[in-house]
């Protein structure tokens, strides 16, 4: 009779036990903060995956380990070139070498860099970011300091199976629009485009200043 009453108090303490923990789940779920980078309006941005995309781990040009100029396939084939905005061919003396480097989750960022020509500052990287202080619907890119936990520095490249890619970040595709240039756009209801060829310029192996 002892054992049975000490079997039984034990079963409920156990139960109690559980409860208690079941009940104290929702309070340690809480929700991460919004990082204070993030564009005006944006999606809250998902961590990358810790595993390399199947498309860089297939193709070469999306490797990180590859230099390529990316030229809009339906512009004037004039690569794409960035110094304070992305832009298409404006000769402003900007990086028009870069290297997708594959983060995880399909994602990238995409370091840029200058000509080859032994001056340091050119082999000292970049990076693609949204703009955030533009505001929604069309966000544009600039160049900053390369910081890959930064999520408005992390993009899709999308490979669209005839030797072009799609560019884009969260939901928002690159796309060219008259009289205002390369921006980032929901496409909603409308077609796809503007996509991009990308042509190896090397091997990726500049040592940065530092």
């Amino acid at each position: 009779m002892v054992t049975m009453k000490w079997v039984t108090g034990a079963a409920m303490l156990a139960c109690t036990s559980a409860l208690v923990a079941c009940q104290g789940g929702p309070e340690k779920a809480a929700g991460t903060p919004t990082p204070s980078g993030a564009v005006t309006g944006a999606p809250t941005p998902t961590a990358a995956a810790p595993t390399t995309s199947s498309a860089a781990a297939t193709d070469p040009l999306l490797s990180g380990k590859r230099e390529v100029t990316i030229t809009r396939v339906q512009g004037s084939g004039q690569p794409l070139e960035i110094s304070g905005r992305l832009e298409e061919g404006g000769d402003t003396g900007g990086r028009t070498l870069f290297v997708p480097t594959p983060i995880g989750g399909d994602r990238y960022v995409i370091r840029a860099f200058g000509v080859k020509d032994d001056h340091p500052a050119n082999d000292d990287p970049s990076c693609w970011q949204v703009n955030g202080l533009d505001i929604e619907p069309e966000l544009t890119i600039g160049a900053v300091v390369c910081d890959q936990d930064d999520p408005i520095q992390r993009f899709t490249i999308i490979a669209k199976g005839d030797g072009t890619y799609a560019i884009g970040s969260e939901t928002r595709f690159l796309q060219h629009l008259p009289g205002n240039g390369l921006v980032l756009k929901e496409l909603g209801n409308a077609k796809l485009n503007t996509t991009f060829r990308f042509t190896d310029k090397g091997p990726a192996d500049r040592e940065p200043l530092n």
